[in-house]
């Protein structure tokens, strides 16, 4: 395992048609840096991190697990924020084309 060093604070855009979760540079730009296939994922927060990918961030975290099993690891800046984020995109990851 290894220590993760490497959190970035990305701007998120949630869309269900396709069912895609976008990000982008905070610092602007139009075109996403990449984005993240919903359909068929799993979203659960995260309250225990892995020793294998521990971090110095631990607060309000949630897992995507998507369908071709890539694990992406998030951050939200509340708990509320991050249950608001978990119900958006499960509703996504179920309805979303």
């Amino acid at each position: 395992g290894h220590l993760r060093k490497n959190w970035k604070v990305r701007k998120f855009v949630l869309r269900d048609d396709p069912a895609y979760l976008h990000y982008y540079d905070p610092a602007g730009g139009e075109e996403p840096l990449g984005a993240i296939h919903l359909r068929g994922s799993i979203v659960t927060a995260v309250e225990d991190m892995p020793d294998s990918k521990k971090c110095d961030v631990e607060n309000f975290l949630f897992e995507i697990i998507t369908a071709n099993e890539i694990h992406y690891y998030l951050q939200a800046a509340s708990s509320t924020e991050r249950t608001e984020w978990i119900k958006a995109i499960q509703a996504v990851c179920r309805t979303g084309k």
